[in-house]
């Protein structure tokens, strides 16, 4: 059962796909955790004329600190659930990115 809840992030050819649940509109940009087999962002952005879609792909790049043109939404345009390409990074390094390890 553990193992579920790492299944939002995949390795692929040249880096990793990673499934997200967007939450536009909110108060605040941030990794809210985990839903249904994806990662739960919230955005400030409103879901008009494609916005959010660039706001989350900027919040991807900064939190993976890497440029945007290496994260593409391969689906979801229109949905909340969507599916990111992410290009030279791989699912564990995606995954420690987003939920870093507290050291004690």
């Amino acid at each position: 059962m553990m193992e579920d809840i790492y299944t939002f992030v995949q390795d692929v050819e040249d880096g990793c796909t990673l499934v997200v649940r967007a939450h536009p509109g909110a108060r605040k940009n941030d990794i809210t955790g985990l839903h249904a087999g994806a990662v739960k962002i919230s955005l400030t952005t409103p879901p008009v004329d494609g916005r959010a879609n660039e706001a989350l792909i900027e919040f991807m790049a900064e939190r993976l600190r890497i440029p945007r043109a290496r994260i593409s939404l391969v689906s979801g345009a229109t949905s909340r659930l969507k599916l990111l390409r992410i290009t030279g990074k791989s699912a564990a390094e995606v995954q420690a990115a987003l939920f870093p390890v507290e050291s004690c």
